[in-house]
């Protein structure tokens, strides 16, 4: 069994759990501290930080925000971490990972960051403790990247991309 480690930045961080026996992904959670400003940038792109409010911040609409987490991971060589919006948020609040999926490389040795968008027409609060992510431990396949002097054959009956295959 692989373990993934982890390192507590201080004491009020909330350790990553799995919410159920059955849980493929752990829960990451905001740590958000009451002086500790929080990196956002606005849908001009200007790079701001913002202090939070009584542990907690606000999220502006199509802001995107790095939140801590306040966890430092320790990944075993040959994996890394994928970070998942959860489908709560991502419903019910509109906060989406936007690049759709964070990849912790096990070299990564700093504290993790979880990038969320808001999506929304809304502000979304956002809470020291909040369940913000899942991260999911993945097996990282070595491979190499070779150029070749043959084009690629049609393997199947495929032709085409981007809905060539229908919609039903």
């Amino acid at each position: 069994m692989n373990i993934l480690k982890y390192y507590k930045m201080n004491e009020d961080v909330t350790p990553p759990k799995f919410a159920t026996d059955g849980s493929a992904c752990f829960d990451i959670c905001a740590n958000i501290e009451e002086n500790v400003p929080i990196t956002v940038y606005r849908m001009s792109n200007l790079k701001v930080k913002v202090k939070p409010d009584n542990i907690r911040f606000r999220i502006a609409p199509a802001d995107r925000v790095l939140v801590p987490t306040g966890l430092i991971f320790d990944i075993p060589e040959g994996h890394s971490v994928r970070l998942h919006a959860r489908s709560s948020i991502s419903l019910k609040k509109g906060l989406i990972i936007p690049n759709g999926e964070g990849i912790i490389d096990s070299d990564y040795y700093h504290q993790t960051y979880v990038m969320l968008y808001n999506a929304s027409a809304d502000e979304v609060l956002i809470k020291d403790g909040d369940r913000i992510a899942q991260g999911e431990l993945i097996k990282t396949y070595e491979y190499e990247i070779k150029e070749t002097e043959d084009i690629p054959e049609q393997k199947t009956n495929r032709v085409g991309g981007f809905g060539s295959t229908g919609v039903k």
